[in-house]
């Protein structure tokens, strides 16, 4: 774009928190059971039904607020926020508006200090669901809690859009705050963009709606800045809208006029009481809050003198992050694990489809396997098939070394005879070689390497290789 514009977008970010209830009744928050089977009275808005607050949905608020760095309000309250969807049941959202539960925090990202304008917690409404000729609607999901986090506009490009949201998104996955699924609706993010010229302060801007993946987040944002850009280029005015995405088409359209608060007319919700925070419960979540993704990246850097790159995949997911200490505990080359859990645990991670915070071989067996790696024992190809019978048998990593005879050759003078008879059973090569043609040798050493089932010292072997090859 050109840098006669100015790109500000803000993002507000609603997550499902991890009840095992919904914030106002007991129905389960189970994800894909069967439309309408987790409703009663109050998350379908019977007339004379009471809500009642979740305790843990509130918990979870404070703890996501605390690891953002935000003033938990002293006071909070909730509003009836007036929407009139057929998917609402009520007729109205329970949220906080007026009294939200923390204000001003500031999450680190790639590119700088994201700041946190709002905190607060809300309900969920309703699914609908439309066919060629009916419109249906699902209330599973009426009642679900959710966090609203709004930010301010401080990203600047739509690459730093779907950054941000992924640094948030693992943040409140460390925390154990929220799956953060997308794909499942237990996270979406609805950004607002506004484009300028840099001598013009006023600022109209778009909203889009529900987007449900980092890549439609930078695809529509994208979109909607040159659409922007196109009508003022021309004269025209934008207009203050709410916008869909057509993950299809890859366009945005317009869903609404944007409104303001005044068009939802809050008034403050008559049945339930204001929250006030004891400050040693307060302090108590404060002490249980997890290391975060970038404090963990930043120490693994540190501590096991891993490059920058290493240390932003292995934080990029918390159970691999976690394995990944658990072999580096007792391991003699710390980056020779970051690259096995980069690439053969994540392999499996993905192969086996796991969920589950611990691997079938624990992280002190692949360490004691990488470290025969390191002390010459085996080579890296050898580690590789026994990882993989370690997984099948699960026996420890010696007992298959032992058991196959595959700890490394490096015997000189055996690897020397071996050598001596590849050059014999090979004289056009050892020829071609002595003519210059270098790129031989690699083969060469290929057929030693054979010769010995893959267990001779490869450095040895090019060592003595190339000094027998000198001689001839």
């Amino acid at each position: 774009m050109s840098r006669d514009y100015r790109v500000d977008i803000g993002l507000e970010v609603h997550v499902q928190l991890n009840t095992r209830t919904k914030i106002f009744c007991g129905c389960p928050t189970d994800f894909g059971a069967p439309a309408n089977t987790q409703t009663c009275a109050i998350c379908l808005g019977m007339p004379g039904v009471l809500p009642v607050l979740n305790r843990k949905a509130v918990e979870l608020g404070v703890k996501t607020a605390l690891a953002l760095n935000c003033e938990i309000s002293q006071e909070c309250g909730f509003e009836r926020k007036n929407d009139f969807y057929p998917d609402l049941p009520k007729g109205y959202q329970i949220s906080q508006y007026s009294e939200p539960l923390a204000t001003d925090g500031v999450l680190p990202t790639d590119h700088g200090k994201m700041r946190i304008r709002r905190v607060h917690l809300e309900e969920e409404a309703g699914k609908s669901i439309h066919t060629r000729s009916d419109s249906l609607i699902d209330f599973n999901r009426a009642g679900i809690p959710l966090l609203e986090i709004v930010t301010e506009p401080d990203i600047h490009s739509p690459r730093e859009a779907s950054r941000s949201l992924g640094a948030l998104k693992r943040m409140l996955q460390y925390l154990d705050v929220s799956s953060c699924e997308m794909e499942k609706g237990s996270m979406r993010c609805e950004p607002n963009v506004s484009i300028r010229r840099e001598d013009n302060r006023s600022r109209v801007r778009t909203e889009i709606k529900n987007l449900n993946s980092l890549r439609f987040v930078e695809k529509a944002l994208s979109y909607e800045i040159e659409r922007q850009k196109s009508i003022i280029a021309t004269g025209g005015t934008v207009t203050q809208q709410t916008l869909l995405f057509d993950e299809t088409a890859q366009v945005t359209g317009s869903m609404r006029r944007k409104e303001e608060a005044q068009d939802y007319r809050y008034f403050p919700e008559p049945d339930l009481v204001s929250l006030a925070f004891e400050t040693e419960w307060v302090e108590g979540l404060t002490k249980s809050l997890s290391e975060l993704p970038h404090e963990m990246r930043k120490r693994f850097s540190l501590q096991y003198f891993l490059p920058r790159y290493d240390a932003d995949v292995l934080t990029s997911d918390r159970v691999i992050a976690s394995y990944f200490e658990q072999c580096a505990k007792t391991a003699l080359n710390p980056k020779l694990v970051s690259n096995w859990v980069m690439t053969e645990v994540r392999a499996l991670k993905r192969e086996k489809n796991l969920e589950a915070k611990e691997f079938p071989i624990s992280g002190a067996r692949v360490s004691q396997l990488l470290n025969l790696v390191s002390e010459g024992s085996i080579s890296l190809k050898v580690a590789k098939e026994v990882f993989r019978e370690m997984l099948e048998t699960e026996q420890d990593a010696a007992d298959i070394i032992t058991a196959r005879g595959l700890f490394q050759l490096r015997d000189r003078d055996e690897i020397e005879k071996v050598v001596e008879a590849v050059l014999r059973e090979n004289p056009q090569g050892v020829s071609k070689y002595k003519d210059g043609k270098t790129r031989v040798f690699g083969f060469l050493v290929g057929e030693v390497m054979k010769s010995t089932n893959q267990r001779a010292d490869p450095e040895l072997v090019n060592t003595i290789l190339k000094k027998k090859l000198e001689e001839l």
